[in-house]
């Protein structure tokens, strides 16, 4: 079935999300801070444009949202022409943002009383994931509005899965952040000292790529980590961001995470280094760095 959905948010994720819903068949609406993003996506893609995310929303069964954090995601809700002020009764907001949990079931809150219902539905898969329509989709919300929209969702996805209540998903992205935090410093670790020992990179990657050091980390980002190239992926501004709000919510939870934030740490040197919009799998430049 197609439905006529919104996509709020056109960034390095949004954008190729929303042109898959549309290749799948749905009416889409987009919204952008930057009006001519928004013009060029409908342009390419046949859709339409809206100057607010109240009038995006407007007759929306889905709106869909990929924005920048917690403020972000308020001002494109519940603010002023918001996306909420436009939505109607049984209709669904989906928010890809990574975010707290409070502010996921805040905003769950905030809808249910006007009608409709919000699940949080952080990502993972990075822009190529985005882009290949093969992202990992972790949601937060009610199990009967989860089922409605997980057709929808399948659009741009590999793996949809409910994890729990509101809040759930992004709970869930925490942890995806912080497992790839520590799983990025250990490759960074072993390819450093691969180099020191006069190692053939292609040789120890053949050698232990297939056994237990394998990770996703290792067969995408070895090559571009040893020649220390890093202009594209996953920002560290964006992870440490991430990790931000997995350390916040540790110490509401009372639970030490030393590894990230000495990883935290560690990427606030690559920052220092000039390296904020570099891919994660930087880590390794301050380690050459060390060692030059």
């Amino acid at each position: 079935m197609n439905h006529k959905v919104s996509f709020i948010g056109l960034g390095v994720m949004g954008y190729p999300m929303a042109g898959h819903l549309a290749r799948a068949g749905h009416e889409v609406t987009v919204y952008n801070r930057t009006q001519e993003k928004a013009e060029r996506w409908a342009e390419e893609h046949g859709g339409r444009h809206a100057a607010t995310p109240a009038q995006a929303a407007d007759g929306a069964d889905f709106v869909f949202c990929c924005v920048g954090n917690d403020d972000d995601l308020r001002s494109v809700t519940t603010a002023d022409r918001g996306a909420f002020h436009g939505m109607g009764a049984g209709a669904v907001f989906v928010d890809h943002t990574t975010t707290s949990a409070e502010v996921a079931r805040e905003l769950h809150a905030a809808a249910r009383d006007r009608g409709f219902d919000f699940i949080d539905a952080p990502v993972s898969g990075g822009q190529a994931g985005a882009e290949n329509g093969q992202l990992s989709v972790m949601v937060g919300g009610r199990r009967d509005t989860f089922e409605r929209a997980l057709p929808v969702l399948e659009a741009y996805s590999k793996a949809v899965t409910l994890i729990g209540e509101s809040g759930s998903g992004q709970l869930a992205k925490m942890v995806n952040q912080v497992c790839i935090a520590g799983i990025v410093q250990g490759l960074a670790e072993g390819l450093a000292f691969a180099k020191r020992a006069g190692l053939d990179p292609a040789l120890l990657i053949q050698a232990i790529g297939k056994g237990a050091a394998q990770s996703w980390q290792m067969d995408n980002r070895w090559q571009t980590m040893v020649a220390g190239e890093f202009e594209f992926g996953f920002a560290v501004d964006w992870m440490r961001k991430d990790l931000a709000i997995a350390l916040e919510e540790a110490e509401r939870l009372g639970i030490e995470l030393d590894m990230t934030k000495l990883v935290d740490g560690y990427y606030a040197e690559v920052q220092a280094m000039g390296g904020n919009r570099w891919d994660t799998s930087s880590l390794i430049a301050r380690l050459d760095r060390d060692t030059d």
